[in-house]
């Protein structure tokens, strides 16, 4: 009985190369526009700018923070400073402080007796 060889498929081939083709467009495509490709590093890179910016800024607010707590040592705090502040903050006055009141429209004082 003769054997017959068997002719190998046309199809094979051609299905493995395209298989491998469309997984080079795949990864060509992500390399170009995926996240982490050429367009992705470009707006990481203006992510990191604008982000450093805002780090900056919010050193600086830290920084003033820091200082407007570093007078509040008691080695540097001056009590007419704080009563004056705190008298300020809390609208009032002692019996003893002189009030002029200003018109808001104007900004002059309004007139009234001393008592």
């Amino acid at each position: 009985m003769p054997t017959r060889l068997k002719r190998p498929a046309f199809w094979r081939p051609l299905a493995l190369a395209g298989a491998l083709v469309a997984f080079q467009g795949y990864l060509a495509y992500h390399a170009i526009g995926g996240q982490f490709g050429f367009e992705g590093q470009k707006q990481m890179q203006a992510d990191i700018v604008a982000l450093e910016a805002d780090s900056a800024a919010l050193q600086a607010e830290i920084d003033a923070y820091r200082h407007r707590v570093e007078l509040f040592r008691a080695d540097r705090l001056d009590p007419d400073i704080v009563s004056e502040r705190a008298r300020a903050l809390l609208a009032m006055a002692k019996e003893s402080d002189v009030v002029i009141m200003v018109d808001p429209a104007t900004n002059q004082p309004t007139s009234g007796s001393s008592r």
